[in-house]
């Protein structure tokens, strides 16, 4: 333990960039306890805090300027990449779009505070083309009260943490173990989250192609288009015969919906 209380004294700058980049990437890597001990380190006298804060923003501006580029260059494909290399259910993706539907830039402002928002408000910022500029004070504003209010958390209880680091310097290697073992259930248990979301999303889908051949034979079928306004506007196409709704109308507006026929729910 003493070696990791030494590495991140000689190392904590490149530890905030690169535990802070890695969580915006979207690797189920959480950065929140480095930027606790960051802050108590900077309260104790041992960093800089304006330092650490400004290396973490960066950080989170980098990952998330990535992430912009890749939605306003590949569109919805980025989302669906998103699905696959994060932990967090697919119908977290469905969330953050109406959230930032309604909030637009200034979702971004509190968007690391929120599970899943984080990775895929930049994305959706680039699909639906923000300038730039303005993408960069809002998600730098929001970044800059995200790795503060952790960092500023580590400053204010720094006594706290380092009674908790004395305590864990007890623990000797126990504590690794401890923490390692934490750190894979959280993500078995995301990772277990997720599955089970798609075998239930996997129950009853229909292909395209197959839906195709439905309405060529002149089945009878009801299609429900469930795309929010930004896919809609994003896609650029809309289903014929569809009705269109948004999935918060579903509870309000089901008697427009038949009940004699197959229905067809469209998402993305």
């Amino acid at each position: 333990m003493k070696q990791l209380i030494s590495f991140l004294l000689q190392h904590g700058y490149w530890v905030v960039f690169a535990s802070v980049l890695a969580e915006q990437i979207g690797l189920p890597l959480p950065s929140t306890p480095i930027l606790l001990a960051m802050g108590a380190l900077a309260g104790l006298g041992r960093l800089s805090f304006a330092a650490a804060l400004a290396i973490g923003v960066a950080a989170s501006l980098a990952a998330d300027t990535l992430w912009y580029w890749l939605g306003r260059k590949r569109g919805y494909s980025v989302l669906n990449l998103l699905c696959r290399i994060a932990l967090e259910p697919d119908s977290c993706v469905r969330k953050t779009e109406n959230v930032f539907a309604r909030y637009g830039a200034g979702s971004l402002l509190f968007a690391k505070f929120v599970p899943g928002l984080s990775t895929a408000a930049p994305p959706l910022a680039g699909l639906f083309r923000m300038p730039l500029m303005r993408f960069w004070l809002a998600d730098g504003t929001g970044a800059a009260f995200w790795v503060g209010a952790f960092s500023g958390a580590g400053f204010v209880f720094r006594e706290q943490l380092e009674y908790a680091a004395e305590w864990g310097l007890g623990l000797g290697r126990w504590l690794g173990i401890v923490l390692l073992a934490l750190l894979a259930v959280y993500i078995l248990w995301h990772f277990w989250q997720r599955q089970r979301f798609l075998r239930k999303l996997r129950v009853a889908r229909i292909a395209p192609d197959e839906l195709l051949r439905k309405l060529e034979a002149g089945e009878e079928l009801m299609i429900v288009d469930l795309r929010t306004a930004l896919d809609v506007e994003a896609e650029g196409h809309k289903i014929p015969g569809a009705l269109r709704m948004a999935p918060e109308e579903l509870e309000a507006r089901h008697q427009e919906i038949p009940r004699d026929r197959d229905i067809i729910l469209y998402c993305t």
